[in-house]
């Protein structure tokens, strides 16, 4: 395994980190696909414990993840050095986007976009949604697929939180075991 200089961890980790579009996880697949087949700085046992790892940290998962990849590469300094070169620029980039949008969010053109992207954010998780739910689809029964889908958005319309949302459905799948069919 070639050991990297603090700089090109920082390259990385910046280039990776806080330009890599599709959220924590995309950013991980990107990040494998570099490190391991591409620089050959980390082995696949190191690279899946640092995953793993970092998915059991409360916060920013995507976060920890970086921190243990520098952390195994070059210890303490390698592990700040990953943190703030994942960290500080794309907070930099989301302190600037809160100033455009208070200067420009009275701009009728800007609010229309902003309306076009929520738009488009919510097909996105509808799409993930029908996605995640359509292997299920013909072999659960109708009365489960209501209660639970219909459930989840009725409580999620109430303000209710996703933690207690997913409690409730596996106390009610619990309650309410799927007959396997042979």
């Amino acid at each position: 395994m070639a050991r990297p200089s603090l700089r090109q961890l920082a390259i990385i980790f910046t280039r990776y980190g806080n330009l890599t579009f599709g959220g924590g996880s995309a950013t991980i697949a990107v990040l494998q696909t570099h490190l391991i087949d591409r620089l050959n700085w980390v082995d696949r046992e190191n690279f899946a414990l640092s995953y793993g790892l970092g998915r059991l940290t409360p916060g920013t998962n995507l976060l920890a993840f970086v921190t243990g990849i520098g952390w195994l590469l070059r210890g303490i300094k390698g592990a700040i050095v990953a943190l703030l070169a994942g960290s500080i620029p794309c907070s930099l980039i989301a302190l600037f986007v809160t100033v455009a949008y208070e200067f420009w969010s009275h701009n009728r053109f800007v609010v229309v976009g902003l309306h076009g992207a929520l738009a488009a954010a919510v097909g996105v998780m509808v799409a993930t949604g029908w996605t995640l739910i359509r292997p299920f689809w013909k072999s659960i029964s109708i009365p489960r697929l209501v209660l639970f889908t219909g459930g989840a958005l009725v409580l999620g319309w109430l303000a209710i939180s996703p933690i207690r949302i997913l409690l409730l459905a596996a106390f009610a799948g619990f309650l309410w075991p799927e007959r396997k069919v042979a």
